[in-house]
């Protein structure tokens, strides 16, 4: 998915654990240089009203949920994430084929029309990680078997690390949108993810949008964080 210049591909992940911490950075923030994401602490924490005022806000939500049950629930819960008036929402690709198009059969149930993709493999996950759940495939080979099955069932992207960004868009072409989360800017702490790359390289690779944490949120000012990240992706 080719993104023009006025589309941020900055995603700030909101890791807090309350509406308060949430809102006291969206207050420091330019909507017109970033969107933000919703994850599950934040989201069991504040409920659907926290999205609503960060929408309210001017700011493009991703919804990062994760659904993975079975397909009628993620049909319903997708239709429910829908009506919130988010940006983008995710299920697991794990889930398989019939979950993903409950999950799209959800999504267009509704007047809003978010962006539904799916998770690959966890960032946090290594070739051990995924042999100790039994998938004896390659990181790299399960993340693209699990791509191709998501852009085969019609959902917009994945998310991927940026270290398979490459591979998958010369596998999926231009028009499959990925998001790559555990990405740190030189010289910043990695802490739990275990493939991470800078913003650049992500994007010369073949990102559309970058997911940073803290490397934002917790910086001294976050604003000037956030313009510093943007400038370097817009140079790209």
């Amino acid at each position: 998915m080719q993104n023009n210049k006025n589309d941020s591909k900055v995603i700030i992940a909101l890791d807090y654990a309350d509406a308060a911490s949430a809102l006291k950075l969206a207050h420091q923030l330019d909507p017109a240089l970033c969107k933000l994401k919703v994850g599950k602490e934040l989201f069991t924490a504040a409920g659907p009203q926290l999205v609503e005022k960060l929408i309210a806000k001017n700011f493009k939500v991703f919804l990062d949920l994760k659904f993975h049950d079975i397909p009628n629930t993620v049909k319903n819960a997708c239709e429910a994430a829908s009506n919130l008036g988010v940006w983008m929402l995710n299920v697991h690709a794990s889930g398989g084929s019939a979950m993903m198009q409950a999950a799209l059969e959800g999504v267009s149930k509704t007047n809003n029309q978010p962006y539904l993709i799916a998770v690959t493999v966890l960032t946090s996950m290594n070739q051990a990680s995924l042999s100790e759940i039994g998938i004896e495939n390659s990181v790299e080979n399960q993340v693209l078997k699990l791509a191709k099955l998501t852009q085969v069932v019609g959902l917009h992207g994945v998310v991927c690390s940026a270290l398979e960004t490459q591979m998958l868009r010369n596998q999926l072409g231009n028009d499959f949108c990925l998001v790559t989360p555990g990405i740190r800017p030189a010289n910043v702490n990695q802490d739990d993810q275990s493939r991470v790359v800078t913003p650049s390289q992500a994007l010369r690779s073949g990102a559309s949008y970058l997911v940073i944490g803290r490397p934002i949120t917790q910086s001294a000012n976050p604003l000037n964080a956030l313009e510093e990240i943007h400038a370097e992706c817009v140079n790209i």
